[in-house]
């Protein structure tokens, strides 16, 4: 994640705790014993008992990871509050997430060290919180802990008062310290006593940062105008910043990011300008090229620590799935290079896989870590090759993809060598088939079936954990992915996985009352939804929509988002809150719009709106989608951080495009003419069906009502900005008032 500059405060203030601050070390971490079945944790007591704490009761995996710690855990809740009180004790928070590596070596050094857990019983009361599940306390705390300490990640550790208040924040602490950073054996004990000795002092430091987070969300006033110029702004800023030999923005870590790649792409679509396009080609090569990309068992890892996309950290997201699908895609269907169509479905084939579960949703990551290690399961050796594969064919392999038999990984501690290799490549298959003197066809096939000898192998290894939750806003995305795969690919299996996922979504995921809850896992969906979990979800329902034209999708989709307009929408300065108007009291309502690893809600919803607006003709969708874009003022400063929102401006100047296909949905000619619409990279428009009789549509877009196929025949109607030409049966006139100089 990007990080904010500091919000400076009292220097005073923040003398008394600036020595706590310093940077991350590197421990080895543990192996973690499993919990038992759902029948005992049943029957034991409501605090967890002797050997259990009162998380294992939790359906976040992330919590169960913590239900067997020396820490006297408690969930986020009233309990916890009223014990804290009660002892008048501070409150320890502690945020993460189940596949974060920092956040295990956390645990691993001091939160299951019995001298440790002592320390932290008798100081705090001490709260765990999964940001996946709970993304409006970690925005909240998260914000205070970037502009008190200039830097933020997992593990967050927060100490606050009673009343939710932070006095003290940071990110991982060892157990003992070392390179300037204090560890846990020092820092309770401070904070404790400067807690007893010092409360004017601590409860004045709270009342400062609990200011300046108040004051970070203060009304701006709104932009007075959406125009191309925000969009130049962050071309050049993203240009800027672009790595042209491996590709990215910036140095190290390298994110991949994949919704600049989507506005860049619509940079291409609605300029021409090549570099753009090159910017996203170079990118997407090389990260498919590197050891971010799992070259046996497919799908990204979260992140390259390295500037040349070789070592990344080694947990593998949904998100990142979802998102680096879409910009495959979009970059296939714009240059037709087979190599990107390959990755998408290389992607979809890990996650339908691996990360699909029985019912139809999607689970939500896999961890870095496994047998105590981080990336173990991904890595080889020499010896492993010839093992597998025979002299021959692991000689080729490993030249083709830089096994060496000192190895390419190195330990993050020291920076050891391990005689352990992450597959990867230098250069094209098309140079090393030149190279090798063999037909490319040839070599594709013997590394293809060296890779799939090696994954039988490495399937019989010990996994990473598996976070099994299933999330509405991260299947929203996922949803959205397969959806325009079965579209650009014509691929009827991608529409199926992404059917079964909306209807689980909107089966299981929705209330009595027709409101989303955030999570699923072990057969109970809970907790209150936030902004993203409408915003995502309606994108794949409307993108589902455009795939199979079953209206059910975008009645549900319009449901959604009158919804999402009724609980989380700002009335007074325009832009959605993330948590709703009757959830949980916070310190503060957050409202968001940075796109970091994953696009804000506001970003998505105001996008959604656009397209809801030209879908159905209520302009009332378009009106807020114009108040999301001009609540933030923040992003004329630096419009590339904001890139989705960016894709939303750019649809929002347009042009865009309404297309209804009219005509019976069984018969061949509308097949063809909604698939040429459907196949071809247009960010631009909407894509409705209306069918010959009985059209369920015309309710939810009245003005289809008159848009009838002609003459017994496919006819498609193309109107922009609220014009429209002449009807047509031909599939190419159609696609010609795509063009913009046919509208001069």
């Amino acid at each position: 994640m990007e990080y904010a500059r500091p919000v400076h405060v009292t220097s005073s203030l923040l003398a008394l705790v600036s020595t706590m601050l310093g940077s991350s070390t590197d421990p080895q971490d543990g192996v973690r014993k499993p919990l038992p079945p759902p029948e005992v944790i049943a029957e034991l007591p409501p605090d967890g008992g002797e050997e259990f704490n009162r998380l294992v009761f939790s359906k976040s995996p992330y919590l169960l990871q913590h239900a067997r710690n020396p820490v006297d855990w408690y969930p986020w809740g009233e309990e916890a509050f009223r014990r804290a009180r009660e002892e008048d004790k501070p409150i320890f928070l502690s945020i993460g997430y189940s596949t974060c590596h920092w956040c295990h070596v956390m645990e691993h050094e001091s939160f299951e060290d019995d001298e440790v857990a002592k320390l932290m019983n008798e100081s705090f009361v001490c709260i765990k919180v999964d940001r996946e599940e709970r993304p409006d306390i970690d925005h909240i705390y998260m914000s205070v802990t970037q502009r008190v300490t200039g830097s933020g990640g997992w593990p967050m550790t927060v100490v606050m008062t009673p009343e939710r208040e932070p006095f003290f924040c940071g990110t991982y602490f060892p157990k003992e310290s070392r390179f300037q950073r204090p560890g846990m054996m020092e820092l309770v004990p401070r904070i404790s006593e400067f807690w007893k000795t010092r409360r004017k002092d601590a409860l004045e430091l709270s009342k400062n940062y609990t200011d300046v987070l108040r004051k970070s969300i203060e009304t701006k006033a709104p932009l007075k105008d959406i125009n191309t110029g925000l969009l130049d702004l962050a071309y050049q800023q993203l240009a800027r910043r672009f790595d042209s030999q491996y590709g990215g923005f910036g140095e190290r870590p390298k994110f991949p990011v994949p919704h600049n790649h989507t506005f860049l792409l619509q940079v291409y679509e609605r300029t021409g300008d090549a570099k753009a396009l090159h910017m996203v080609e170079k990118t997407l090569v090389e990260m498919r090229k590197g050891g971010v990309f799992d070259q046996v068992g497919f799908g990204f890892h979260r992140y390259s620590t390295d500037r040349e996309w070789l070592v990344p950290h080694f947990e593998k997201m949904l998100y990142d799935q979802a998102l680096l699908t879409l910009a495959y895609i979009g970059a296939y269907q714009i240059t037709k290079k087979q190599e990107y169509q390959t990755t998408a479905r290389e992607i979809l084939t890990y996650v339908e896989r691996d990360m699909t579960a029985p019912e139809g949703g999607f689970y939500s990551a896999e961890d870095a870590d496994s047998e105590g290690y981080e990336g173990l399961f991904y890595l080889w050796t020499n010896a492993e090759l010839t093992e597998v594969l025979g002299e021959q064919e692991a000689e080729l392999y490993a030249q083709v993809y830089e096994i060496t038999e000192e190895g390419n990984f190195h330990e993050e501690s020291g920076g050891r060598t391990t005689g352990r290799n992450i597959p990867h490549l230098k250069k094209s298959l098309e140079l090393w088939a030149s190279a090798l003197n063999l037909e490319l066809e040839e070599l594709e096939k013997r590394l293809e079936a060296s890779r799939k000898k090696l994954f039988a192998v490495r399937e019989r290894r010990i996994h990473p954990l598996k976070d099994d939750k299933i999330l509405t806003d991260w299947n929203g995305l996922m949803i959205a992915a397969f959806a325009q795969a079965s579209m650009a690919f014509d691929d009827p299996h991608y529409l199926e996985i992404a059917r079964r996922a909306a209807d689980f979504a909107l089966s299981t995921l929705r209330d009595d009352k027709g409101r989303l809850f955030k999570r699923y896992n072990r057969g109970e969906a809970g907790l209150p939804a936030m902004l993203e979990d409408y915003a995502f979800l309606v994108w794949g329902l409307l993108d589902l929509y455009e795939a199979c034209f079953d209206t059910r999708y975008l009645e549900s989709a319009i449901t959604l988002t009158d919804k999402m307009i009724g609980h989380y929408e700002d009335e007074e300065n325009g832009g959605f809150f993330l948590n709703s108007d009757d959830s949980e009291k916070l310190l503060v309502r957050p409202k968001e719009i940075y796109d970091g690893a994953i696009p804000s809600g506001n970003s998505v919803a105001a996008r959604n709106l656009l397209r809801l607006g030209r879908m159905t003709g209520q302009i009332s969708y378009e009106e807020k989608a114009d108040r999301t874009l001009r609540a933030f003022p923040e992003i004329q400063r630096s419009p590339s951080a904001y890139s989705m929102l960016m894709a939303a401006v750019d649809f929002a100047i347009g042009p865009s495009f309404e297309i209804v296909i009219a005509g019976d949905i069984e018969a061949e000619d509308t097949g063809e003419m909604l698939r040429a619409f459907q196949s071809r990279y247009l960010p631009h428009k909407v894509l409705l069906h209306r069918p010959s009789s009985n059209p369920a549509l015309t309710k939810l877009a009245p003005f289809a009502a008159s848009q009838e196929p002609l003459d017994g025949q496919a006819t498609a109607y193309v109107c922009r900005d609220f014009a429209c030409k002449a009807p047509t049966h031909d599939i190419e006139e159609a696609l010609d008032y795509l063009d913009p100089a046919n509208w001069d």
